[in-house]
């Protein structure tokens, strides 16, 4: 088999892809062969450069790359997916389910001081948003999915979470709370969708300089201690979880199900 066109045939949908760890899978994928349904929500300056990209990537590489500037947490957004992509595929031809969607809320719990001002921090409604938006829209996508008969017989499932969901991060509270429930999540999606030929695993980045990052207050300092803790003495990037997506969509990966697998060069062990 030529393993640079080894997804020949096959797509992914990617959810959350218009930068940073989706924008890099969508590369790394493209050029093993795999064509692209790629979900995102970006106004029309930010667009423009964007589908210029995805053009040179599907013209590179000879794949078919499939943009949808449409809101995936919306129901009204998946059926019009899927009303938009069904004509283009074959049943069960979509290999891998990428879960990159980073919309959330960055407010803490409390305000310091007496008579703080209660509107700059979470709600409740705040949280549940971010959790259903970070994690719980993954199995609405995948129950859709496996009813419309588009997942391959052995396909992927991938999420993304951070070592924020284990430990404090400045007004990371709500994402903490929904990367923590995605984990919990993906274990039981292992289980019960297996018998579809599903497997479920989720990646942990270390900290990527990505735009999701820049918005946490206190990134800059985040990004110096990861430098300091990784043993090989840089922060991950975007390429480097990309290459692991890669992997986890081979056939030599069909074993790998329900795992939390680090891509951080050793950064999650000081």
């Amino acid at each position: 088999m030529d393993k640079n066109l080894q997804f020949k045939g096959l797509w992914a949908i990617v959810l959350g892809g218009s930068s940073g760890f989706g924008l890099a899978a969508v590369e790394k994928l493209a050029k093993h062969g795999m064509n692209i349904a790629l979900l995102y929500r970006e106004p029309s300056v930010a667009e423009k450069p964007l589908l210029k990209k995805l053009l040179d990537i599907a013209e590179t590489c000879l794949v078919d790359i499939l943009p949808y500037n449409i809101n995936a947490l919306e129901v009204e957004g998946r059926e019009l997916f899927i009303q938009k992509f069904k004509p283009f595929v074959d049943k069960h031809s979509v290999k891998l389910l990428l879960h990159s969607i980073a919309r959330g809320n960055l407010k803490p719990l409390a305000e310091k001081g007496i008579e703080s001002d209660t509107s700059n921090t979470l709600s409740i409604e705040d949280i549940q948003m971010t959790t259903y938006a970070m994690s719980n829209s993954l199995l609405d996508w995948t129950r859709l999915l496996l009813k419309e008969e588009l997942f391959h017989a052995d396909g992927r499932i991938i999420g993304l979470t951070s070592e924020g969901a284990h430990k404090y991060w400045e007004s990371y509270a709500a994402v903490s709370i929904a990367k923590a429930s995605l984990e919990s999540l993906s274990k039981y999606m292992a289980v019960e969708f297996s018998p579809f030929g599903l497997k479920t695993n989720v990646i942990q980045a270390g900290v990527t300089e990505t735009p999701s990052l820049k918005k946490i207050p206190g990134s800059e300092k985040l990004i110096e201690a990861g430098v300091k803790r990784n043993p090989l003495g840089r922060i991950t990037e975007p390429k480097d979880v990309a290459n692991v997506i890669y992997l986890l969509c081979t056939d030599e990966a069909f074993w790998i199900n329900g795992s939390l697998i680090h891509v951080d060069g050793g950064e999650h062990c000081n």
